[in-house]
């Protein structure tokens, strides 16, 4: 969404304010936004007891949950996934695969917090450069 609103801008403005060094900052903003999202995800799952079957069927219910049950699965996607990855994969008891889930919502919704200070950078640096 912030690249394509730099886009819309500098084909109704103007794209003199953008030059090589605007892009590779933006870029890796955006690198760093993806990388933010799987380490907090995984950082949860680690702090309440998981295993790696866990933080891949989380990443799996990030991917697929949105698509799957559109509103809640944006939080119940992770949750599921690291809970049944924990669980089919670890033979993990209910009860603890159920923590592990409940840590993979909490690093989701710690990164939803560190992505947004770092969008709202990028959306300073580009107001930086235009105004």
């Amino acid at each position: 969404m912030i690249f394509g609103s730099f886009l819309i801008y500098g084909w109704f403005v103007s794209f003199d304010s953008f030059n090589w060094l605007f892009w590779m900052i933006q870029s890796c903003f955006f690198l760093l936004l993806f990388i933010v999202d799987y380490v907090a995800n995984a950082l949860g799952i680690k702090k309440f007891g998981g295993t790696k079957a866990s933080i891949w069927g989380s990443t799996i219910g990030i991917l697929a949950g949105p698509f799957i049950i559109p509103f809640a699965g944006i939080i119940l996607g992770p949750f599921i996934g690291a809970v049944l990855g924990e669980m089919l994969v670890s033979k993990t008891p209910f009860k603890q695969a159920i923590k592990i889930g409940l840590g993979s919502v909490t690093g989701f919704i710690g990164s939803v917090f560190v992505k947004g200070i770092i969008m709202a950078a990028m959306v300073f640096y580009f107001l930086v450069l235009v105004l």
